[in-house]
């Protein structure tokens, strides 16, 4: 699993340090820990990362396929700071999240800059959610064409979120997920900043049958329950997944994703969902993970455990200090 945790903190006086890069997609013990001012918000974002094995009795070796980027000053902006948390899945996975981890910030960069060549300003002032859009379609569209990834039944989630200044942008593709921990009534309650994209959803399966999927979980597909049934539990069996009208593929239980060639054709997309919001006094920290987290832990439970344990041994937040 991957996670990124952050905090918003009052000012130190020492400027901030700034650490950028992130992780490997792998590896028990891969981790940054760190602090970058926001001067035009008068805020010190103080952040960890972390990323560990998951836990597969029946596959004790399997590849860790998780990705994490931290890019503080982003852009060269001491008000800019990116955080993403990226979950590759399939026999190529970690190729997809490592390749995904690399070209998102070149690509949200070049979004931005060609923009400002224009003349409309920074994409990234002026439009955030499009500068998401434009950078996680053109990194889909580049996996695609990477000779040295083949994503045609392999591909990663993506869940990135923008400090900037006095406001966070989050997008996110797939069901890795962003939370916030938010002074509310007497008490730390999670803001839900991001919306898993899975047939869960009534208005993404929709979308992906109107492109000619069915959905169904094994279940379904092996006759073991009614094929038509539309009841799945997300804590009871298996969740409901994309399958072609003729064939047992992809099979995947996420309506988004970049990569994933096979499953384009049936409406699994790489556009993003994007959400801002206001950074206030009352938002403590952040949290962006993936879903070996959130598949076992609600984002409640993830943010009382943040309060608890303010560096929880996988759960890395990023804290907003005002």
């Amino acid at each position: 699993m991957g996670c990124a945790h952050g905090k918003c903190c009052l000012p130190r006086g020492d400027g901030g340090v700034r650490r950028e890069g992130g992780g490997v997609p792998g590896g028990r013990g891969g981790s940054t820990l760190g602090r970058a001012a926001v001067p035009g918000a008068g805020l010190t974002l103080e952040y960890a990362t972390l990323t560990v094995d998951g836990l597969y009795p029946d596959s004790p070796g399997r590849e860790t396929q998780d990705a994490y980027l931290v890019a503080t000053r982003f852009a060269g902006d001491p008000d800019l700071h990116l955080f993403a948390v990226f979950d590759g899945h399939g026999a190529c996975g970690a190729a997809c999240s490592g390749f995904a981890r690399d070209a998102l910030p070149r690509l949200l960069l070049l979004a931005a800059e060609d923009d400002a060549a224009g003349g409309g300003g920074s994409l990234l002032a002026t439009d955030p959610a499009g500068a998401f859009r434009a950078a996680m379609v053109g990194v889909n569209e580049e996996m695609h064409a990477a000779p040295a990834v083949d994503d045609s039944m392999s591909g990663t989630t993506a869940v990135a979120a923008l400090v900037a200044g006095g406001a966070l942008h989050v997008a996110n593709v797939g069901d890795s997920r962003a939370v916030a921990g938010v002074w509310r009534d007497g008490r730390v309650a999670a803001e839900e900043l991001s919306w898993d994209q899975t047939p869960f959803r009534a208005d993404e399966r929709a979308r992906v049958k109107a492109c000619g999927a069915r959905v169904m979980s094994v279940e379904q597909v092996e006759g073991v329950r009614d094929p038509d049934a539309e009841g799945w539990l997300a804590d009871e069996g298996d969740p409901p997944r994309v399958w072609a009208r003729d064939g047992l593929y992809p099979g995947t239980a996420f309506t988004r994703s970049l990569g994933d060639l096979a499953a384009e054709g049936v409406g699994v997309i790489a556009d993003p969902e994007v959400k801002t919001v206001e950074i206030t006094p009352a938002h403590l920290f952040f949290v962006v993970a993936s879903d070996g987290v959130f598949e076992f832990l609600s984002s409640q439970e993830v943010v009382d455990m943040v309060m608890i344990f303010p560096l929880f041994n996988f759960l890395a937040p990023l804290r907003l200090l005002s």
